[in-house]
């Protein structure tokens, strides 16, 4: 059963953090204990990219034991309870349904984001005068875009369709090209910036995680760029461009 499994692991980091116990469990902090959290969430996505289950299910087991670690040691401190941190959630999580287990209706997933954004506002969360409010700075960019963007859409600031985003994109790009042109480096740089935004908002109409797939562009160079190395490594010499651009497009065609 999930609860006793729980429990055992519970009891298991009390005894490791007792006096007699581990000596390095007992002197972690909250804040010795972050980069682990850090760590360990980005290899549970990089093992759910990978499509290997076990190493999936290993990962994600390293980041639940991180996070109980972590609420044991607040419990130490005095902070809060495990329990009532459970209990915590499962308040949070029960209030934002409305549309489940009350009155509310929502008939799709974007009706339900607005509901439980809405629910969130009623809550009254200190110092949120934005329904932007809230989204950790410290977030990669590509996710703190896409997390902008589905707040805004929430209430209603969005694009109608993804050929408005793909013009939004287009548009941005032609305005690159311009500064670009006229020698306004810093103008074409910031500009940049607005595709880079734009095209996080189109990935979000194709329901795809913009960090995903940049991942994935960035292996796909490298599977090919190995096939490079490779000739390269094997002819003995540097080659011209010509000759591992054709390289290149000989590993394309393999895909």
């Amino acid at each position: 059963m999930p609860t006793e499994a729980f429990r055992k692991l519970l009891e298991l980091e009390r005894t490791l953090r007792r006096p007699g116990g581990c000596p390095w469990d007992a002197q972690q902090t909250i804040e010795t204990l972050k980069p682990n959290l850090l760590e360990e969430t980005y290899e549970v996505l990089e093992a759910h990219s990978s499509g290997d289950p076990e190493e999936f299910r290993e990962e994600l087991g390293d980041l639940f034991y991180v996070l109980v670690f972590i609420a044991m040691v607040a419990e130490d401190d005095g902070l809060f309870t495990v329990r009532e941190l459970i209990q915590k959630a499962h308040d949070k999580i029960y209030s934002r349904h409305p549309h489940v287990f009350g009155d509310a209706a929502a008939e799709s997933a974007d009706d339900a984001k607005r509901v439980w954004e809405e629910m969130k506002r009623k809550e009254g969360k200190k110092d949120r005068a934005s329904v932007l409010d809230g989204i950790p700075h410290s977030l990669p960019a590509l996710m703190r875009a896409r997390r902008v963007q589905e707040r805004a859409a929430a209430i209603g600031f969005d694009w109608e369709n993804p050929d408005d985003v793909m013009a939004k994109v287009e548009e941005e790009m032609e305005e690159v090209r311009e500064d670009w042109h006229r020698g306004d480096t810093d103008h074409a740089v910031e500009e940049l910036g607005d595709v880079l935004f734009a095209v996080v908002n189109l990935l979000r109409f194709l329901n795809r995680n913009p960090e995903e797939v940049l991942v994935s562009a960035i292996k796909k160079f490298e599977r090919r760029f190995r096939e490079v190395e490779k000739a390269m490594n094997a002819e003995g010499r540097r080659m011209t461009l010509e000759e591992m651009d054709a390289i290149w497009e000989k590993a394309k065609e393999k895909e």
